[in-house]
């Protein structure tokens, strides 16, 4: 196996018995990435030198047998809206173009203790709004698949690179979907932890109350692995951390597995909400979620319908809630403390409207309108507050499923359709805003969710299924998602570049 190919577990352990060095191992990316990047355009920057001055840091500490962790060594891409030190911070906006790091996220802090080496800058919607990675002011991210089409979005950098093999891991953003969909169009696995589980300290803040960070893998085990990195209490720096106990999630994994063809299996029970397969589902989508479905059956869980009646309104309750937050989140970009300053300013009130008009792309501008209308007065209580108690409608929706009918994992489509060609839906936007409806609801409801690969389309185009856990209840979710990618490994094929 080709060693950019090769999942994380099994870098890991080549690492650690000495059989490639991480010096040797970032050289085959960096060789990787010169050969592919030009095609597939994921990176917005990377510092080879630095990159490659930080693996012979990782292999001194292995030939001292004082190796920081199961990452050290393995490089982890970065999204463009998660800081890190010294390097640039743009979230592919011309508003943040000349910005650079002062500090460290606690995502980063955690890798770099693992012994992870943080690498690149890697291309996005900007400010994470979009479902297409088109909205990036700098470059449009192509999908490894076809490089016609979009991979996906708002971490289509991130998903395109550890797809074609540029990186065995990387980091998202996920506010509405940004990391499952765009993970279900690449023909990768992707998950969205619990709200609370992952601090958000060092994220540029797109919606406070639904944003946060997850990884990209080829395998469900590559993200366990990760995950067990990036998730703890952070009281410190993000009060909306949460202290739930981290189990190790890569040992709940080996552990729910047979140890043998007569072993007994965990079994699980999984819903499949029937809102999920309506108006609008593709049907080669439709049936190869469906296998999904059947395979699972088959391995003898339980599959029961559940009902999310309020799903239909997640789009117009989420396009109030991030938008309004955005509005909020947004306003320190005004040309005085950082970022762009526009020359052509003649007075200060003249310097803010300048500045975010000239650093501002049209989507954001889009939204930061729409999220300032209704936040103004006359119009909070028709649509904020009113979005809000809708969403706790939402929220209830799932936990009754889980509470009343006892299922551990919802399962479905990541998106409708398989990744569309660029330029298809740059017109229409509310198009676009529809290729999340399956992805919005579990970050309204703030719960855990992953998808996984499982299958293609007749034009050879990665299909994504959906699973949506507990609260932090992210070990028997990766358990589950598991069981089907550890059969059926969709996510270690490579697209032909």
């Amino acid at each position: 196996m080709d060693i950019c190919s090769t999942p994380v577990a099994l870098l890991s352990e080549k690492l650690s018995k000495k059989e490639i060095s991480a010096t040797e191992l970032m050289q085959a990316y960096l060789k990787r990435i010169k050969a592919v990047e030009p095609k597939v355009d994921a990176f917005l920057s990377y510092n080879e030198a630095d990159t490659l001055a930080v693996a012979k840091a990782s292999d001194e500490r292995r030939a001292k047998g004082k190796a920081a962790g199961s990452l050290d060594g393995i490089p982890v891409g970065i999204k463009d809206v998660i800081a890190v030190k010294n390097q640039p911070l743009q979230c592919a906006s011309k508003i943040l173009e000349p910005y650079v790091s002062p500090y460290d996220a606690t995502v980063i802090t955690n890798i770099k203790a693992a012994g992870g080496i943080p690498f690149g800058r890697l291309n996005m919607d900007e400010f994470a709004m979009g479902s297409s990675t088109e909205n990036s002011a700098f470059k449009i991210t192509k999908n490894p698949w076809d490089l016609s089409r979009i991979p996906g979005g708002s971490s289509g950098g991130s998903a395109a690179a550890v797809c074609s093999g540029m990186l065995p891991l990387a980091l998202g953003s996920d506010t509405g979907g940004s990391i499952r969909q765009p993970a279900a169009l690449c023909g990768i696995c992707g998950m969205k932890p619990t709200y609370g589980l992952v601090s958000r300290y060092g994220l540029a803040a797109y919606a406070s109350s639904l944003d946060q960070i997850g990884p990209f893998g080829k395998t469900v085990e590559d993200v366990a692995m990760i995950l067990q990195i990036l998730a703890g209490h952070d009281a410190e720096h993000d009060s909306t951390s949460y202290p739930a106990k981290i189990p190790n999630y890569l040992q709940e994994i080996r552990d729910s597995r047979p140890a043998g063809k007569s072993s007994p299996v965990t079994q699980f029970t999984l819903g499949v909400p029937k809102e999920y397969f309506g108006e609008g589902l593709d049907p080669e989508v439709k049936a190869s979620v469906q296998g999904a479905i059947e395979f699972y059956k088959k391995q003898g869980c339980k599959i029961v319908e559940v009902s999310l009646p309020h799903t239909n309104l997640a789009i117009p309750v989420y396009y109030i809630i991030a938008t309004a937050e955005a509005s909020s989140n947004l306003a320190r970009y005004d040309g005085v403390r950082y970022g762009h300053r526009s020359p052509k300013a003649t007075d200060a009130l003249d310097l803010y409207f300048k500045t975010r008009a000239e650093g501002f792309g049209a989507e954001v501008k889009r939204r930061i309108i729409l999220g300032t209308y209704v936040l103004s007065s006359g119009y909070y209580d028709a649509y904020y507050l009113k979005a809000q108690k809708v969403r706790t409608l939402i929220r209830d929706d799932f936990m009754n499923a889980f509470k009343k009918l006892g299922v551990d994992a919802i399962v479905g489509p990541t998106s409708p359709t398989a990744a569309f060609k660029i330029g298809e839906k740059t017109d229409d936007p509310i198009s676009m805003y529809l290729a999340d409806i399956y992805t919005i609801c579990v970050n309204l409801a703030g719960l855990p969710g992953i998808s996984i690969p499982c299958g293609f389309t007749k034009s050879n185009l990665p299909i994504g299924l959906q699973l949506i856990g507990q609260p932090y209840q992210e070990a028997r979710l990766l358990a589950i998602a598991d069981r089907f990618d550890r059969e059926h490994k969709l996510g270690l094929k490579e697209p032909k570049l």
